[in-house]
């Protein structure tokens, strides 16, 4: 990629990523290579920027819905 002269990388949710994200972060920041990762923790190691969303905030939103389904909310009726 050094050699091709890239100018963005933008990685995907894959396990290889996942258990090599220091590396990716150390690679792409050495180089100038702006990255987008998939979760918080690639910034939060030194990477330039994360789309995707807060894991914990998204298992709160899941029990949040369960909970309006179990007492007798109809799913069709809660926003996605």
């Amino acid at each position: 990629m050094v050699r091709d002269r890239t100018e963005a990388l933008f990685i995907d949710v894959d396990s290889f990523f996942a258990s090599r994200f220091a590396q990716f972060v150390t690679l792409a920041a050495r180089h100038g290579i702006a990255t987008s990762y998939p979760t918080r923790a690639f910034p939060q190691a030194g990477g330039l920027m994360s789309y995707g969303t807060d894991i914990a905030d998204r298992l709160h939103q899941i029990g949040v819905y369960t909970g309006k389904i179990l007492n007798g909310t109809k799913p069709a009726d809660l926003p996605v």
